[in-house]
Formats: C-alpha cells, structure tokens, sequence
C-alpha cells in the first residue's frame, strides 16, 4: 500500500488522484473500517501536515471557523457562548470514548456521513457550512446539502474537507442534544440536536440515511411530541443490530420532546 504525507494541499489533491487513494485523519474510522474488512484503499493520503486543516478562528459574529483536523477532544473542552458552537461541543462530549476522542477529527467524521454519528445532526440542526477544497478551488457546502445519502456526501473526486463554519446562532437560543445509545460512546439509535427558542430547529439521526430536519416547532411539549410523531409515520429507519425501525420510531417522538423542551428552557 502506497502511503504519502503531503505539506501542501496541491499535493494532497494530486495523490487523490491515484487509484484507490483514501484520506486519513485522524484514523479512528477507517482503520477500524480497515480493520473489518469494509475499506480496501489502496493508498493512504495522510493529512496530518497540512497547516490549513488546522486551528480554531472565532469570526465577527461569534461564530467558528474550525480545521477539518480539529479533535473531538478540542471541541469537546470548548466553552462556547455563542448557540452553534455550545450545540457542536455537546456532540462531541458524546463522541465514543476518551481515547477516541483524542485523535478522531471532525472533517473525518463529517466525510464519512455515518448516519448513527454525532456531528452530522448537530451540523445540520445550526444550518452549518462545509468548506470543501480540490484541484478546481475552494468551495461551499450547506451542511443540510453535504449529506445525500447512506455514507455520501458532496465530495468530488480528489476533494477534501478543509473547515466547517459554524455559526453564532440566534442571539438568546438554546441548545440540547439527546442520544439514545445501547452504551456511552456508542453510535446512536436515535439522536436530536435542536437550537432555538420559541422557535426551534432540531434534526434527528439515526432514523434515515442523512438527518432529518424539523423547522420552526413551537418549544411546547405538545407541538413537540405532534411533530415527532408526524415525523416518526413518515420516516424510514434502518433495522440493525441496535435496534428495529418500529422501536426507533416509537423512541423518536420522545426525545424529540426532551431535546426541545431542554433547548427551549436555556433560551433567553
């Protein structure tokens, strides 16, 4: 197996270019996929040398500006004020175990698009940016259009996720996330990040192939438990060995309400 640790990032969209070229981060999800058998990459692009996958910049508006390289752990300490990044922190505080987080990056998270992963509905939920870099330049990427499906994303051929722009969120808002798991650190079952105040905005993952979203849900318990179950009837969930799709969607309603009701009781 070909293995090349480029300094540039010209350099690492050019050996993306070979056949059968995979990125790796921080490798605690394509070692592991490795591992079992799922991924055969026939070359690895380290992008661990890469100085503009890196670093934490606060913008104007309160908002984050952070590396594809960033840790979960980093994310996990931050003390954000700002509604997005607090959202963003809480996920990561969820993310497996301490190990793990110590050397798991979020632009790896994001690029796999596991639909059981923690950022993902979170980075949806604030209505996030993906900044994606390859041969043909930089470009932008909603987080609500970067996941298109199970472990696809807006990738082209030899791009790379370079940042994640996160934004300050409502001034006031709150923000929750709720995760049914079968242990701590585990992928979800079913998990909801919402954000707002009177007005909410939560995605739910774990229930489809890339999270789905409910827009302006009024924060009481009542509108709440009626939009999740309107969305637990219409929506398609996996069966797998952590749970069935019929429990899945009989837990949703549920914590639907709990992610709500908690986001909704730190707004101001």
């Amino acid at each position: 197996m070909n293995f090349v640790a480029p300094d540039s990032l010209e350099e690492a969209y050019a050996a993306l270019g070979r056949d059968g070229a995979m990125c790796l981060a921080g490798g605690q999800s394509l070692v592991a996929a490795m591992n079992l058998g799922v991924a055969h990459p026939e070359g690895l692009v380290s992008l661990r040398r890469l100085a503009a996958l890196k670093g934490i910049e606060v913008q104007g508006d309160g908002g984050l500006r952070i590396g594809a390289m960033t840790t979960h752990a980093e994310l996990a300490s931050l003390h954000a004020a700002s509604a997005g990044p607090a959202l963003l922190a809480r996920a990561a505080r969820q993310v497996a175990y301490p190990a793990v987080r110590t050397r798991g990056t979020i632009g790896g998270s994001v690029a796999l698009a596991d639909p059981a992963a923690d950022y993902p509905v979170a980075l949806v939920a604030m209505d996030a940016t993906v900044e994606i870099g390859g041969p043909a330049g930089l470009r932008r990427v909603s987080a609500r259009a970067f996941f298109r499906g199970l472990f696809e994303t807006a990738l082209e051929a030899q791009e790379i996720v370079i940042a994640i722009l996160v934004p300050a969120g409502p001034p006031g808002a709150g923000v929750a996330y709720e995760k049914l798991a079968i242990v701590a650190g585990d992928f979800a079952i079913v998990s909801v990040a919402a954000i707002g105040g009177a007005q909410l905005d939560l995605a739910i993952g774990g229930c489809g192939p890339t999270p789905l979203l409910l827009t302006g849900v009024a924060g009481s318990d009542d509108a709440l438990l009626e939009a999740g179950r309107h969305l637990a009837s219409s929506c398609d969930p996996p069966s797998d060995h952590r749970a069935s799709a019929a429990y899945r969607r009989r837990v949703l309603p549920e914590l639907v309400r709990r992610a709500g009701r908690a986001a909704a009781g730190m707004s101001r």
